[in-house]
């Protein structure tokens, strides 16, 4: 057994580092588990405008480099680490590192949503792409298609607009499902155009992304539109594919928790978006994370020294 620390964060995201603020306030030493960097799914967006206190867009970057900061300062401890399983509170990672706490928070959040398509998996970082900051600077003065019509397609469709010569927006459905506020810079920006009532049927090209292949919903036609980037937008998965088959889930594979935030297994609590809840925003995940810290917090004093160690701070064995 490689570690023994009271707490357990898995992932460094929004929720992840809130709990983990909210635990050292109380006097805990967090120890946060994050397979990538500090961030989450929020960085492979490029700014964020509805987070409170800010009138104006701020970098998600910054934004997660402060939260981090303030973890820090209350004696959040972070190892790069991927949890591949937990069993009694015992977590065992991808690099064959074994660590056992007391309470457990899962913040692990969600992946880009495949279309299976054909051509999808082939053209993977040859056009095709799930994350505009990341890889929109390919495609300066090209032709791109973004599939999706939530807030993160319309948002990377108005970013990709600062280099793309033309951006086409395509969604299955009659009408966006964007906030009114977003839909409205896209429909009037004159690099975008919207296709409605369709859905991507084929990626093609040869060696690289050369256009795709679109259904009409309604009327059955298919058309071809050419294209060098194909980038997706359509829904989340939960990271949820590590945790034990008796950890409650719904049918999406979203961790099933109560009001305050603990599981079906006591001392495992989850919080963000893994967690079955209406709206992935990073306000949301940071309201859930002070309280799944809260909560965490509140079950270790209950415990009264029974699965304490000697101290609250982490303990090598």
């Amino acid at each position: 057994m490689e570690n023994s620390p009271q707490l357990i964060i898995i992932g460094a995201g929004p929720a992840g580092l809130t709990a983990a603020i909210y635990a050292g306030r109380a006097g805990f030493t967090p120890l946060i588990m994050e397979k990538l960097v500090p961030g989450g799914q929020i960085v492979l967006s490029d700014k964020i405008e509805n987070f409170p206190g800010f009138s104006q867009q701020i970098s998600t970057r910054d934004l997660m480099a402060e939260m981090q900061k303030q973890a820090e300062a209350v004696g959040m401890q972070l190892v790069q680490e991927e949890a591949i399983g937990i069993e009694k509170k015992v977590i065992s990672t991808a690099s064959g590192k074994v660590y056992r706490a007391s309470a457990v928070i899962i913040a692990s959040g969600t992946r880009p949503r495949s279309l299976g398509i054909k051509g999808e998996k082939k053209f993977l970082g040859r056009g095709v792409s799930y994350c505009a900051t990341c890889d929109a600077p390919f495609f300066k003065n090209e032709t791109v298609a973004v599939i999706g019509g939530g807030n993160t397609a319309v948002e990377e469709t108005l970013y990709l607009t600062r280099f793309a010569r033309k951006v086409y927006l395509i969604h299955r459905r009659r009408m966006l499902r964007a906030e009114r506020i977003l839909q409205k810079r896209a429909l009037s920006h004159p690099k975008i155009d919207l296709i409605l009532k369709s859905v991507i049927s084929e990626i093609y090209g040869e060696e690289s992304v050369e256009g795709i292949r679109l259904l009409n919903k309604e009327t059955g036609e298919t058309t071809q539109l050419n294209c060098k980037g194909v980038f997706m937008f359509v829904g989340l998965e939960p990271n949820t594919q590590f945790l034990p088959g008796q950890l409650k889930l719904n049918r999406q594979g979203f961790i099933k928790t109560g009001q305050n935030l603990e599981t079906n297994i006591p001392g495992i609590f989850a919080c963000g978006d893994v967690r079955e809840n209406l709206l992935k925003q990073v306000v949301v995940a940071c309201g859930e994370g002070a309280l799944a810290g809260f909560m965490a917090g509140k079950y270790l004093d209950k415990l009264g020294g029974q699965e304490y160690l000697d101290t609250r701070h982490p303990t090598q064995l």
